[in-house]
């Protein structure tokens, strides 16, 4: 008894669940539009080690299966900027704030058509302490985890348009 009215309730819950507009991301799998379309992006070359960083976690996420010529490419361009502050009493610097800040755009290879032009960033605080060797490994690690944060951030938008887009058919499709 109990447990029938608790299938009621959860049936008469999931009503209006059903006209949201919710839809998958990757519907169709490795063979939907958006997974086609996150195949056939080329990650051009970023300058510096925080874009060496950028383009392998993007070449990771992008995984590029696609056997035939890419149809995209992906320039992303990095601000990677190290500030000090919060000084303490003896004029020390107490942290740091490490930000990393991407402008990245999905260009149509055939046609040159920028597809979509977009800013992703991340940043992170470092606490400076006594040794010296300590806040440099700290800076990096922080760097390599901004890397990861903004290419998720860049990979997540992509695709959100590929969805939105079914694939950019047309080479002006979700251009900003």
């Amino acid at each position: 008894m109990k447990s029938a009215r608790l299938l009621v309730a959860l049936a008469l819950g999931a009503v209006p669940l059903a006209g949201c507009g919710l839809q998958p991301m990757y519907a169709g799998g490795g063979n939907g539009a958006v997974a086609r379309g996150l195949a056939g992006i080329q990650v051009s070359a970023i300058e510096g080690r925080g874009g060496w960083l950028v383009r392998n976690a993007l070449n990771d996420q992008l995984a590029n299966r696609s056997s035939g010529a890419p149809r995209y490419r992906l320039d992303v361009r990095l601000d990677d900027q190290l500030e000090a502050y919060a000084l303490l009493s003896d004029d020390t610097v107490g942290r740091e704030r490490r930000t990393l800040r991407a402008r990245y755009q999905l260009v149509d290879i055939a046609s040159g058509a920028t597809v979509i032009d977009a800013t992703a960033g991340s940043d992170a605080g470092i606490d400076v302490v006594s040794s010296d060797y300590a806040t440099i490994a700290a800076e990096q690690t922080a760097l390599e985890n901004l890397a990861k944060v903004v290419a998720d951030r860049i990979v997540a938008n992509v695709a959100l348009q590929l969805r939105k887009n079914e694939g950019l058919p047309k080479a002006d499709a979700g251009a900003r």
